[in-house]
């Protein structure tokens, strides 16, 4: 079984918000998929299962990930962890791919690996950093620009297919097919 993990905030409010690509992600898998929901309140997130694979949004918050993550897991037992999440020091419209490594300061990634180690797959989505001194929690708690809307559905379907790329295939593959280096800001005309 592979449970696939999308980080994010739960309030409507945060829909649309930086911090939530994982959870933009996560959303599009499961319509692609034929799934059940699986309600058990135990799991403190949003459940999904489509044959050996589940989909998982915790309800948790940020920087509480790691609870919903620990009890699927323990109920479970996946073969594979696949998270996907927003990264700071990723250019926006950046995808990388790895196995395990530091949190980067992430608060959800922080709390998963006090949960279950490091040893997961990680979907790593460029945010980009805040241009002025804005704090970065104000910075990932905001909504992506407009002029970004374009260049975000762009990399969230690049995202969805490595996804279900990697569930299938090796780390080494979907990286070589689905890393992007593109920095989308570098390109905006001043």
């Amino acid at each position: 079984m592979t449970l696939v993990i999308g980080l994010g905030n739960p309030d409507l409010k945060y829909k649309n918000n930086r911090h939530n690509v994982g959870f933009m992600v996560i959303d599009n898998l499961v319509n692609d998929h034929n799934t059940t929901t699986i309600n058990k309140s135990s799991f403190k997130g949003e459940l999904f299962k489509s044959q050996n694979i589940l989909f998982l949004k915790p309800n948790t918050y940020m920087n509480l990930s790691g609870d919903s993550v620990r009890s699927v897991c323990d109920y479970y037992k996946p073969e594979k962890i696949i998270v996907i999440h927003d990264d700071l020091d990723l250019p926006f419209g950046t995808l990388r791919f790895k196995i395990g490594g530091g949190n980067g300061g992430h608060n959800g990634l922080r709390s998963i690996d006090s949960h279950i180690g490091k040893e997961y797959y990680r979907v790593r989505i460029g945010i980009g950093k805040p241009t002025n001194k804005q704090d970065i929690a104000n910075f990932v708690l905001s909504n992506f620009p407009k002029a970004d809307q374009e260049n975000l559905e762009k990399i969230l379907e690049v995202s969805i297919k490595a996804t279900k790329g990697l569930i299938k295939e090796e780390l080494s593959t979907i990286s070589s097919k689905y890393t992007q280096k593109e920095n989308f800001n570098d390109k905006k005309e001043n």
